[in-house]
């Protein structure tokens, strides 16, 4: 079947009135595509790796398939247990299990508060708070309630750790927001735009007086919302009081159901075909490929921040002053290993460290046969699946001196070294059944300080004009949720 609006040999024909080309095989443009294919757009989506999904894919370690990016998303949006539930999904959703997370601090590991975001805590006198904190990190903690609400809320951007640090001290920000945002986002709270990563909890704070309880309001009402949405996780997992869900068999069988529903749609997937240029037509746009062109009245351009706006720079030259920096490389080494001594979970669903933790050079760890019951009913007994995270981006805040491991070899003593550290049981390369390295270069969008100002002259120069949408995390925040809430709001905008 040959592609909508193109042909062989490099030539192109003119394209349909209702034509529309995707650049970008991710979560993003495949929701692009879906949302076009709804609307009776004839659509073509390229991807320029062998794979679908980008970092919500799949990849096989002693015979289990498992995620190799995403493994859970938010739950405080409804937006991805809607689009389950449009996939008939709905029924795979599950809860982690209840052991929770720990967080490595210099001086131990503690219990990570389960009531918070970004790590900030709902309530500074929560026994695993006071843990984390002890009693002068609580007590600091606990004056953000007789601060006035317009500290931190007044300036047009803020970083995650100049709002943390004002409102609740040094020993919330290191202590426990450092661990979560390295994990999440691979990045220095320092340099975090704060209404980025965690939108609307400074509007929060002027309207409920702190930021504790801005926190729990959002906690809240990500309930609340979720309980009356169609696609709502079902009563167990509310009951549960998660902060995340899965899906029973991984993230990745998401994007199995949308390339299955795009395929019914008649939607042309082209895999291994990288746009190489991007120009205006007399019919809209031509986006060329080695060999072929693909002609298309609609454009959307769904790839990460730098390559987006340097594919698009020739069109719109304006784009050229609002391109991103690169996200972080990362690197995600996976276990599978023969233990039933980690059969009693010793750190619950896995472990965030602290920056400034010796001897430490993963980021986050997740015991993900603890927390998902599913993968532990699929490895058998005895049988677990550790993974670990490497690389975190601008590391200013507790900066190490060690450089981060690269090669393969280098990732995997890494990952025996660090597992042991993190789980208090020796883990060795006698008892590994099998391992693997999936990296990621720049795909996790960097939400630098003022990026909401350069989002919006973005998204304000695509909707001008009126035949581009440009969409992905580094445009609607990093995470699924975000990103299934905002990729077909802007496909509808362009639509209309």
């Amino acid at each position: 079947m040959q592609a909508a609006g193109s042909s062989a040999a490099g030539t192109a024909v003119k394209p349909a009135a209702q034509t529309a080309v995707v650049v970008g095989g991710g979560i993003s443009g495949l929701l692009a595509a879906r949302e076009l294919a709804r609307a009776g757009v004839r659509t073509t989506v390229l991807e320029a790796s062998s794979a679908w999904g980008g970092c919500v894919g799949s990849h096989v370690v002693a015979g289990l398939t498992l995620d190799s990016g995403a493994e859970s998303f938010a739950t405080r949006s409804s937006a991805v247990a809607d689009l389950a539930a449009e996939l008939d999904l709905t029924g795979q959703i599950v809860a982690p299990e209840p052991g929770g997370a720990w967080v490595q601090l210099p001086d131990g590991p503690r219990e990570l508060p389960r009531t918070g975001v970004l790590g900030i805590p709902a309530n500074p006198w929560d026994p695993e708070v006071r843990r984390s904190l002890g009693l002068p990190g609580s007590l600091r903690a606990s004056l953000d309630k007789l601060l006035p609400a317009t500290l931190g809320t007044t300036a047009d951007a803020t970083s995650v750790s100049a709002l943390v640090r004002a409102r609740m001290g040094r020993r919330v920000l290191e202590r426990l927001v450092a661990p979560v945002v390295g994990g999440v986002h691979s990045a220095d709270p320092d340099v975090l735009d704060i209404d980025m990563v965690a939108p609307g909890l400074r509007a929060g704070i002027r309207e409920h007086g702190s930021l504790a309880a801005a926190v729990a309001a959002q906690r809240r009402g990500g309930g609340a919302t979720a309980a009356l949405s169609p696609g709502a996780p079902p009563p167990g997992l509310q009951k549960a009081g998660s902060a995340v869900a899965g899906l029973r068999g991984g993230m990745h069988t998401l994007i199995t159901a949308l390339l299955a529903e795009l395929r019914r749609e008649g939607v042309t997937l082209l895999r291994g075909t990288k746009a190489d240029t991007v120009e205006r037509t007399a019919g809209g746009w031509r986006v060329s490929s080695v060999g072929t062109a693909h002609d298309a009245g609609l454009l959307v351009v769904a790839v990460e921040g730098p390559a987006a706006v340097g594919l698009l720079a020739g069109a719109l030259p304006e784009l050229t002053a609002r391109r991103p920096e690169a996200g972080p490389d990362v690197s995600l080494v996976t276990l599978v290993v023969d233990l039933p001594q980690l059969d009693a979970a010793p750190r619950g669903t896995g472990v965030l460290v602290a920056p400034q933790s010796p001897g430490i050079q993963a980021k986050a760890l997740t015991h993900a046969t603890a927390k998902w019951e599913w993968l532990a009913d699929k490895a058998g007994p005895g049988t677990h699946v550790v993974r670990l995270s490497y690389g975190r981006g601008d590391a200013r805040h507790g900066a190490r001196d060690r450089p981060e491991p690269r090669s393969d070899a280098e990732l995997f003593e890494a990952a025996l070294k660090d597992s042991t550290a993190l789980l208090s049981v020796p883990i060795t390369a006698r008892d590994v059944v099998a391992w693997d390295v999936v990296r990621w270069g720049g795909a996790l969008p960097f939400a630098s300080l003022g990026h909401k100002r350069r989002v919006a002259e973005v998204r304000s120069i695509c909707a001008a004009d009126g035949t581009l949408a440009v969409v992905g995390g580094w445009l609607s925040g990093n995470g699924l949720a975000a990103i299934v809430a905002d990729t077909p709001k802007q496909v509808r905008q362009l639509l209309s």
